[in-house]
C-alpha cells in the first residue's frame, strides 16, 4: 500500500558564519530568518527528471512552478552544462512539458507536452525553431519516453481499447463513450480500477513511433498492460541496436492480475510481431535494460511471489543461452532504480539505508556494492564517462540536480532553483536517533525542533507515521508530509521507522507482514516513551498523525490507548475485512494477513488487527480524510471511522476530496489539507 540531513557543504559554511558572530548579532540573525509557510512548499520549483546527453555536455530536466491563489502548475523543460559552467535556460520550445529525453547527435530533445490539449510526443533542437510535433494519439502519450539508440523511433505508453488495432478504431470508441448519456461501467473482470482511475475499458500498451514521420505502431496488442497500470517507470527500453523493445507486462489472465505481483520482462521486435518472454521468474521483474554489446538484458527482480516489498535483487539475463545470474547478493541492499554506465561495465543504483537513499556502483560482472554518495536522498541517476548527475534532496531542502565525480571525491551543484526562499526560511537540521524496539532491535527515528529552539522550554510534540507499511521516513524532501513543515508550527516533530520499515535490511521489513499491530507497535512505544523522556517535551500535550498504514497505526494506537491528545487519520485502514475486497491491489491484504477473508488462517488475523473492532474504546478527538478517488485504501474505510466516532460521541470532523485519491496533490487541495489539519491540531493540542 506503498509512501532528511542537510549537506554537509551547507552545514560547514553556516558554522563558519556563525563562529564569527557574537551571541548577540546570533540571536538576531535567527529572528531574522522566519519559519516555513504552507505557501513555501506549494509554491518551491519542482526540479525532477534530468536527462544526460550522449555527449556527456548537456543536462535536461523539468522545472515545475505553482501559481497561487490559481493553484495551477506549469512544468517547463530547462538545459543545463553538464560541468556546471552556466545557469540553466529554458529549453527552445519545452514549455509546458515533461519527460525530455535527448537523441544519440545530443542537440535534439523529445518531450511529452499538453500544449494542444492532449499530449503527445514533441521534437525540438536546442538551436532552437519551434518544435515538430511527432504524435497524433487520440488518447495521447504517456511517459516512460525512450529513445532508440539510432535515435529513429521513441517508445513511450499510451491508453487504447484492447480489442482496437488502430488509431481509428481507438477514436471511435472513446468518441461513442464520451457522446453516450449513459454512464455505466460494466464490469467484466479484475482489476477494473487501480490507484485512481477507472480501468474497466482501457489497456496500457507500449507504442514506437517513427520520429521523422511520426508512424506509431503498437507493439503489444491484446488485452493486458504493458507495462502494468501505475508502474511505468522503467517499463521499457530498446536494444543496442534499434531492433527489439523490452518492456514489462503481466500476462496470467486478466482476474489474475489483481492478486499476483508476477510482472515478466517481454522482448518485441520494434517493427512489430510476437512477444517473447524473457524472465521465467514467479515474483516480480522489471525495470529491462539492454548492455551495450546487446548479449544480456539488466532487470530488477524479487524473489517472492505475491509480496510487493520483498527485496529487489538485479539479475543479468544472458540472451544467447537464456541463462540468469544475480550481480551480488551481500550487503543485504534492495535495489531501487538502476542505469548502466556509457560503456556497460559498471551497474549504477540507489538503494535505501538507514533512513537515506545512497548511491552506489557495482560491476556487471558481479562484486561488492562500492558506496559513492550519501546524505539525503538521491534518484534520478544519469552516468557519464566519468563522473554521474542525480537529484538529491534533504529533509530541509527539495530536489536540485548534482553532478559528483565517479570516485565520489567531487561534486557540483548544476541548479540551485529555490535558493531565494530558502535563504530566507529557519529550516530544522534533523537528527537521527534510535531506540531499542521489541526484541531488542534498533529503531531508528528523526527528531526536528521547531525555528528558534530553546531548549529550556517545554514543546509539544506530534509523531509523524509513514505509510507503506513497507516505506519509510528518509531525508528527503516531501511534497506531501512535509516534517520540516509540521516542525515550523511551533512543534517537535518525531518520525519513527518501526518495523517494517525499509532501509534497514529485509528482515527488518518481513516482520511486520501478519503482524501489523504487533512488533511496529511495540518499536513505536519506544519511540514514543523516548521522546516523551525528551526535556524540552511537553508530555502531556501529545499528537499524531499518518497516512495509509500509517493512517491504520493511528486507528489501531487511539482504540489502545489514551496517550495522545489529538489525531489526525488520513487515509487509514479501519475495517481490514471490508479493505481487503475493496481495495483493487488484491495482492496486498492477501499477503499480508495471509489469504482472503473467508481463509482460516487469515480470518484470525484479519479479526486480530483490525482497529474497527477497538473503536469503543477511542476517546482521542480525531480529524479523519479520505478521498473519493482513493480506489488503495477506499473512501468508505475513513467514513466508517467517522461514523463509529460520531456514533460514540468522540470530537471528530471528516474532510473528503471529492478529486484526489491516496494521495493530496492538487495545490489548492493541498492548501486546503494543510490549512484543516493544522487547525485541528493546534485546536486540541
Amino acid at each position: 500500500m506503498t509512501m532528511f540531513k542537510p549537506s554537509i557543504r551547507r552545514v560547514a559554511a553556516i558554522g563558519s558564519f556563525v563562529a564569527a558572530l557574537s551571541w548577540g548579532a546570533i540571536a538576531g540573525y535567527a529572528q531574522a530568518r522566519r519559519p516555513m509557510t504552507v505557501t513555501d512548499l506549494l509554491t518551491a520549483v519542482r526540479v525532477s527528471q534530468p536527462a544526460l546527453s550522449s555527449d556527456g555536455r548537456w543536462v535536461a530536466f523539468v522545472g515545475t512552478k505553482t501559481e497561487l491563489p490559481s493553484g495551477k502548475r506549469t512544468g517547463d523543460v530547462h538545459i543545463v552544462p553538464a560541468d556546471g559552467s552556466a545557469a540553466p535556460k529554458p529549453l527552445p520550445g519545452g514549455g509546458q512539458a515533461d519527460s525530455p529525453q535527448f537523441l544519440p547527435d545530443g542537440r535534439r530533445v523529445v518531450f511529452i507536452s499538453a500544449r494542444n490539449g492532449t499530449p503527445q510526443v514533441y521534437l525540438t533542437d536546442l538551436e532552437g525553431g519551434a518544435p515538430k510535433q511527432v504524435t497524433t494519439l487520440s488518447s495521447g502519450a504517456q511517459a516512460p519516453l525512450v529513445v532508440s539508440p539510432d535515435g529513429r523511433r521513441v517508445a513511450f505508453v499510451s491508453d487504447v481499447f484492447p480489442d482496437c488495432r488502430d488509431e481509428t478504431c481507438n477514436k471511435s470508441r472513446a468518441d461513442a463513450l464520451e457522446k453516450n448519456p449513459v454512464k455505466a461501467r460494466r464490469l467484466t473482470g479484475l482489476m477494473f480500477r487501480h490507484w485512481n482511475e477507472w480501468r474497466e475499458t482501457s489497456r496500457h500498451h507500449v507504442m514506437v513511433a517513427e520520429l521523422e514521420s511520426g508512424t506509431t505502431l503498437d507493439v503489444t496488442p491484446g488485452d493486458f498492460d504493458a507495462p502494468p497500470h501505475n508502474y511505468e517507470d522503467g517499463g521499457l527500453a530498446f536494444s543496442a541496436d534499434s531492433r527489439q523493445v523490452a518492456v514489462v507486462s503481466k500476462r496470467e489472465g486478466r482476474d489474475v492480475e489483481a492478486w499476483s505481483t508476477n510482472t515478466d520482462v517481454w522482448l518485441v521486435p520494434a517493427s512489430g510481431g510476437d512477444l517473447k518472454k524473457l524472465t521465467p521468474n514467479p515474483a516480480a521483474d522489471d525495470s529491462p535494460l539492454f548492455t551495450p554489446d546487446g548479449r544480456s538484458v539488466i532487470v530488477r527482480a524479487q524473489r517472492r511471489p505475491g509480496f510487493e516489498a520483498d527485496r529487489w535483487y538485479l539479475d543479468v539475463h544472458d540472451l544467447s543461452n537464456r541463462s540468469r545470474r544475480t550481480v551480488f547478493d551481500s550487503p543485504d541492499l534492495s535495489v531501487d532504480e538502476f542505469r548502466l554506465s556509457p560503456d556497460g561495465t559498471a551497474i549504477w543504483f540507489t538503494a535505501e539505508e538507514q533512513g537515506r537513499r545512497n548511491l552506489f556502483v557495482v560491476p556487471v560482472a558481479g562484486g561488492t556494492p562500492r558506496r559513492i554518495a550519501t546524505g539525503g536522498s538521491i534518484g534520478s541517476i544519469n552516468p557519464g564517462n566519468g563522473f554521474v548527475v542525480f537529484a538529491r534532496s534533504t529533509m530541509s531542502a527539495p530536489p536540485e540536480i548534482v553532478r559528483v565525480s565517479s570516485d565520489g571525491s567531487r561534486s557540483k551543484a548544476l541548479t540551485n532553483e529555490n535558493a531565494s526562499w530558502l535563504s530566507a526560511v529557519a529550516m530544522p537540521e534533523p537528527e537521527s536517533l534510535s531506540v531499542p524496539g521489541a526484541n531488542g532491535a534498533p529503531v531508528q527515528y528523526w527528531l526536528l525542533k521547531p525555528p528558534n529552539f530553546n531548549a529550556s522550554q517545554k514543546y509539544k510534540t506530534v509523531f509523524l507515521i509513514h505509510g507503506g507499511p513497507q516505506a519509510s521516513w528518509s531525508d528527503g524532501w516531501s511534497t506531501r508530509w512535509n516534517p520540516a513543515l509540521w516542525a515550523a508550527q511551533g512543534w517537535v516533530i518525531a518520525a519513527p521507522n518501526p518495523r517494517g520499515s525499509t532501509g534497514f535490511g529485509q528482515k527488518f521489513v518481513d516482520e511486520i507482514s501478519q503482524d501489523w499491530g504487533g512488533k511496529a507497535m511495540t518499536d513505536l512505544d519506544a519511540v514514543f516513551g523516548a521522546v516523551t523522556k525528551l526535556p524540552f517535551v511537553d508530555a502531556e500535550h501529545l499528537g499524531i498523525a499518518g497516512a495509509s498504514y500509517g493512517g491504520y497505526a493511528v486507528n489501531w494506537i487511539i482504540g489502545h490507548s489514551n496517550r495522545f491528545t489529538v489525531a489526525v487519520s488520513h487515509d487509514g485502514v479501519f475495517n481490514l475485512e471490508s479493505m481487503a475486497l475493496s481495495t483493487e491491489e488484491l495482492w496486498f491484504p492477501e499477503w499480508e494477513f495471509g489469504g482472503p477473508p473467508w481463509s482460516a488462517k487469515a480470518r484470525q488475523n484479519y479479526a486480530r488487527w483490525s482497529p474497527h473492532l477497538a473503536a469503543d474504546r477511542i476517546k482521542t478527538p480525531t480529524l479523519v480524510i479520505t478521498n473519493e478517488l482513493d480506489f488503495r485504501v477506499p473512501v468508505d474505510q475513513g467514513l466508517q471511522l467517522f461514523t463509529a466516532l460520531r456514533r460514540n460521541g468522540v470530537a471528530s470532523e471528516a474532510l473528503v476530496f471529492a478529486e484526489e485519491g491516496h494521495w493530496v496533490l492538487k495545490a489548492l487541495d493541498s492548501q486546503r489539507w494543510h490549512d484543516t489539519v493544522f487547525d485541528w491540531i493546534r485546536k486540541y493540542l
